[in-house]
């Protein structure tokens, strides 16, 4: 693992944070990962595993660590891991002493698990008065029991469409990123007031987070980055795909100018034929002329083989 210089840590904004985390599966650990490499301290907790490799090695008790041993792996570098069970008293205890020193707690389970091993806000706020709690939930208020996953957030949201997976699980990343988020809040308002804060992160919120632009029209087939303009499109090439992102009017008019076509005004790259005439242009060039002519017109576009 690559150290850190002194110059860069001193700069770290969480440095000198501890940061205790039992969030399991990928939101909580890619959120530990984004707040380990912002200078935290980070712990992560996780029940006992289900057993052994055929190597002899434990398995991970995060679910994660058994079905993606390598996106584990990655999320979980510079992270000191401890195997707890949290429904024995010795497991608590080992728990309680690391959240006496710690900043900040971060959970991924419902609340009523929660409350369950004694981990309710309430009373963790009366036994560490120093400890914040940034609680990863499916969905706030009474759905915060309901069962879901990244897919059902982003289906209820507008992002699933027709049957294919999404490319990404972007409810848990959105979610991880707002999480890490919560936490730099937390121990900003901690710092002012001397005393631990509450927040709760919905993955639900996350999804309908991103799904904003398309709420608003931009991303429907009517709108300018939906499809509707000729300049911001995915368009076959002689040998492969072109992501065309001339979206802005001086793009545009370069985008016009090599594709041969007069200088567009500001309805001319919605109308039908101008999409016609730089699909057929662009069909006639390949991915190396395509992102040469980008480079020598300033065209963002990004070029994909078949």
């Amino acid at each position: 693992m690559a150290t850190t210089s002194p110059s860069r840590s001193r700069s770290l904004p969480l440095r000198g944070v501890r940061i205790v985390s039992l969030a399991l599966n990928l939101p909580g650990p890619a959120a530990l990962m984004r707040l380990r490499e912002l200078g935290a301290r980070c712990l992560k907790v996780e029940p006992p595993g289900p057993g052994t490799t055929a190597a002899g090695r434990p398995i991970p008790g995060d679910p994660m660590g058994q079905y993606d041993v390598g996106a584990y792996t990655v999320m979980h570098e510079g992270i000191r891991i401890v195997t707890l069970n949290l429904k024995d008293e010795q497991g608590r205890a080992q728990l309680a002493k690391e959240l006496a020193v710690a900043d900040v707690l971060l959970t991924s389970f419902r609340p009523s698990a929660l409350a369950k091993l004694g981990l309710g806000w309430r009373r963790l706020h009366r036994s560490y008065p120093q400890l914040s709690v940034v609680q990863i939930v499916g969905a706030l208020g009474e759905r915060a029991e309901e069962p879901g996953h990244d897919l059902t957030y982003l289906a209820e949201a507008g992002l699933v469409i027709g049957t294919e997976l999404p490319p990404t699980l972007l409810a848990d990343m959105a979610g991880a990123l707002m999480a890490s988020e919560a936490v730099l809040a937390c121990v900003l308002q901690s710092r002012v007031i001397g005393k631990g804060k509450r927040r709760q992160v919905a993955l639900a919120d996350a999804a309908q987070w991103l799904a904003l632009p398309r709420t608003w029209g931009l991303t429907l087939p009517s709108g300018a980055v939906g499809g509707a303009h000729a300049g911001y499109r995915v368009y076959p090439c002689r040998d492969g795909r072109v992501a065309m992102a001339a979206l802005e009017p001086h793009f545009a008019r370069a985008l016009f100018a090599v594709a041969g076509l007069p200088p567009p005004d500001v309805r001319a790259p919605f109308a039908p034929q101008s999409h016609q005439a730089i699909a057929t242009w662009v069909l006639g060039k390949t991915c190396s002329q395509l992102d040469e002519l980008a480079v020598e017109h300033d065209i963002p576009l990004y070029t994909l083989p078949h």
